[in-house]
């Protein structure tokens, strides 16, 4: 079984060697694919130097475009299962052999949960309301109580890999694309795990847009929730 680990890196030569170094101690069964969208620092030329794979994006495509292009890599490299780790050393690979235990007849999407155990960083007050809102708006519109909707933190199995690379949401698309894989009938679950602070870079929700990815996730959701795609088919080159 052939397991892919996505990295999705925006700037982020302060964290991204940390990460690495990590993922090879820890991780050294599955391979590794680091998606830099067109970031203007060394994370490049970090994650060459380091050995690992890249994929380097031409432009910009933000957060859901990076991450489905590493989606679409695993599908056309014909991976069983894809774990999707953010490049700004939160997420501890420690924990990537329990994300995919989580997997298989349990559930097609496994999330990395911060709010389980309460272990870890718990990320700031405002932002916890923000996470229980979603998490409220998910459980409304399709029934599934999922704690930590907001968490990139997480695994795929076969299924979850050819949706999200036929179709993934562009801006901030966790707890989004919790809903679409739901409306496809996959079962999503959660783990516990902890994570850590950001220790160098910038996140891309500041303050200021706060409240636009409260009202534009809400609406994507919304959205979502009454639309179910068609046939996912994506065609292989």
């Amino acid at each position: 079984m052939k397991a892919l680990v996505i990295i999705p890196a925006y700037n982020e030569e302060k964290n991204i060697a940390g990460l690495l170094d990590k993922l090879k101690a820890t991780c050294p069964g599955y391979d590794v694919i680091v998606v830099n969208d067109c970031s203007s620092d060394n994370t490049l030329k970090i994650c060459r130097e380091s050995g690992a794979d890249v994929i380097d994006l031409p432009v910009n495509l933000g957060i859901g475009g990076a991450v489905q292009s590493g989606f679409r890599y695993a599908m056309y490299h014909n991976y069983d299962f894809a774990v999707q780790v953010d490049g700004d050393g939160q997420h501890d690979p420690n924990y990537i052999s329990l994300l995919l235990s989580g997997l298989g007849e349990k559930s097609n999407l496994c999330i990395g949960s911060r709010f389980i155990n309460g272990e870890g960083f718990q990320s700031s007050p405002l932002r916890r309301l923000g996470i229980r809102y979603f998490s409220m708006l998910i459980h409304i519109f399709t029934g599934q109580r999922i704690k930590d909707p907001t968490s990139g933190f997480r695994a795929c199995d076969r299924k979850a890999i050819e949706l999200f690379a036929y179709d993934y949401p562009r801006d901030y698309p966790e707890p989004e694309s919790i809903v679409n894989a739901s409306r496809q009938g996959l079962k999503v679950s959660e783990v516990p795990v902890a994570m850590n602070r950001r220790e160098g870079g910038k996140t891309s929700i500041t303050s200021s847009r706060s409240i636009y990815y409260m009202v534009k996730v809400s609406l994507a959701i919304i959205i979502a929730s009454f639309f179910r795609s068609s046939k996912m088919e994506v065609q292989r080159p």
